[in-house]
């Protein structure tokens, strides 16, 4: 894939120093880190970013992330992985990503309200928002993900 643009961030200097100093607001809030990786994740699966989906697993991995809970993310739903928190949290980056199919129903806030204080509501959707910002200028841009060293699966029949 070849990158749209080589390097975005000098040419958007002021709003990229904004999205930074948002993450490192959000990454000091109260969400924990661990559940901020799994919005982050899910956002970028939602929204076909393997830029960012390689980034927040990788890093997620580095923080002590198990390997199948972020397997199944992508069918956190029907898996007995993720605590109600963590599922509320799920619920909502669903809803706000998928903002024009759900109109951000009344049903996922109320399990973010069972779940989370006022203030943490408004990190999760802080969080839920910088995400796919950075979704839309990853894919947007067509960034590539790093490439790991061959396993060797591709040369399996």
């Amino acid at each position: 894939m070849t990158p749209r643009l080589a390097n975005p961030y000098p040419l958007a200097k002021d709003g990229f120093a904004a999205m930074v100093a948002l993450e490192k607001a959000i990454s000091a809030g109260p969400i924990e880190k661990p559940l901020v990786h799994l919005i982050k994740l899910r956002a970028s699966q939602i929204n076909g970013c393997a830029y960012c989906i390689h980034m927040h697993t990788t890093e997620a991995r580095r923080e002590g992330e198990s390997e199948m809970r972020l397997y199944m993310t992508g069918a956190w739903r029907e898996s007995s992985l993720y605590s109600p928190r963590e599922r509320a949290a799920l619920a909502w980056t669903e809803a706000l990503t998928r903002l024009p199919e759900t109109g951000a129903p009344d049903a996922d806030w109320d399990l973010v309200c069972d779940q989370f204080d006022e203030t943490e509501r408004a990190w999760l959707s802080l969080a839920v928002g910088a995400i796919n910002v950075w979704n839309r200028v990853a894919v947007g841009f067509r960034y590539g993900h790093p490439v790991e060293a061959s396993t060797g699966a591709e040369n399996a029949a």
